[in-house]
């Protein structure tokens, strides 16, 4: 996705073309003998809305020399409620258009990659995607429901392909299985930002960690690039050859190379978890105080997260956030332990009532390590699941009721 940056550009071309006369060449009008249709992908950047790359279907009329870059997934900050609608899972997307060299130049000057390749479409289907492009740029079509995972940028782009191809494109993906899963490319491609990386995967639910198929995992537009110089597709003569017909490096990427693979963090969390746990036991011990500010700090933490995943279930349309096990491990009960921690640093022995907070807790605690172990497609949280065991068991040893 990519921020607005071409909505005055595109609506101007959009006029020119409906208002142009018959007889001045453009992408618009010209015969669909003379279209080159091509695929572009542009690669990671710096900005965390960048880092999941971005691509666009590139129309040229080889007569004019004109070339038009039509891409999906722009989006504008100075939209009425914006960030509310963001943060409601209901975010209102654009398609948008340019010119090649306007377009490409963008990428070009912020160090990005950009692939081109030429696909090998007929004649009837390269006029059929150039006027459904043409027809989707309009004002009252070009807005969408976006979603990171099924209906981005990228899988904008490969649907407008498919349909042109009459289904082949799909048919040929949907059969081989995918690499990754939602969250291991969500997790690899942002490993640049660890602290949003951590966020990211703490609030992903189950959802993203189904197997996908090559035709799902193509919502990255990388993998789509790749994807598509294995298909075949008839060559209008009875016989097959590839979608793609020729391949070449526009612009050599000058930016830090995302890994081949996410990162694990099972080591790293479980470490962090095991230290917290350990600062608070020597502190329960040598500073009573300090004890009290680790674990209110920890306790208004989990609460908060607890919160904030229990509205992404409930209030949200965040799909890939819904019944996330986390919210066993960190949940508003957390925030009822607030009071027994602050009287804690004088030695004051919780009620009843909160020994039965911390039981609750455990309980869960030990439902979502069973969940995990439990067989067929689960939720990989199994990083979060080593940071909390350690911290919950140890305040719920520092803090029970004396018998």
């Amino acid at each position: 996705m990519t921020p607005l940056r071409h909505i005055t550009l595109a609506l101007f071309i959009a006029m020119s073309w409906l208002l142009a006369s018959p007889t001045h060449a453009s992408v618009a009008n010209a015969p669909a003998a003379n279209l080159e249709i091509a695929l572009v992908t542009y690669g990671p950047g710096e900005t965390y809305w960048e880092r999941f790359g971005h691509d666009a279907l590139q129309v040229r009329d080889t007569v004019s020399g004109e070339s038009v870059n039509f891409n999906y997934g722009e989006f504008d900050f100075d939209q009425e409620n914006f960030f509310l609608n963001f943060a409601r899972g209901r975010m209102n997307y654009m398609m948008g258009a340019a010119f090649s060299d306007i377009d490409e130049s963008y990428y070009i000057e912020t160090g990005r990659s950009i692939t081109r390749q030429r696909l090998a479409l007929t004649t009837a289907q390269a006029g059929a995607l150039r006027d459904f492009l043409l027809w989707n740029l309009r004002p009252e079509n070009r807005h969408y429901g976006y979603d990171y995972y099924i209906d981005n940028c990228a899988t904008r782009v490969r649907d407008a392909l498919n349909r042109a191809l009459g289904g082949a494109l799909k048919a040929q993906l949907a059969a081989r299985p995918g690499g990754m899963t939602y969250r291991q490319q969500t997790l690899r491609l942002m490993s640049n930002q660890p602290a949003l990386m951590l966020v990211l995967d703490l609030g992903l639910g189950p959802y993203a960690d189904h197997p996908l198929t090559l035709w799902q995992e193509s919502f990255i537009p990388m993998v789509f690039q790749r994807a598509v110089e294995n298909v075949r597709i008839g060559d209008g003569k009875g016989g097959w050859q590839p979608l793609v017909s020729d391949s070449r490096i526009v612009s050599a990427n000058r930016l830090d190379t995302p890994p081949a693979s996410a990162p694990d963090l099972r080591g790293p969390l479980a470490l962090a978890g095991l230290a917290i746990a350990a600062l608070m036991l020597l502190a329960r011990r040598f500073w009573p105080t300090g004890f009290t500010l680790l674990g209110m700090l920890y306790a208004l933490a989990a609460g908060f997260v607890g919160w904030v995943l229990l509205v992404l279930w409930t209030l949200t349309a965040h799909h890939s956030a819904w019944a996330n096990a986390n919210l066993l491990l960190f949940n508003p009960l957390a925030w009822l332990l607030l009071p027994s921690l602050w009287r804690a640093r004088r030695g004051i022995t919780p009620s009843r009532f909160i020994d039965g907070v911390i039981a609750m807790q455990l309980l869960a605690t030990i439902v979502a390590v069973v969940l995990h172990l439990l067989p067929g497609v689960v939720q990989q949280n199994q990083p979060w699941l080593l940071f909390a065991l350690p911290i919950w068991l140890m305040l719920a040893w520092r803090l029970r009721r004396p018998v």
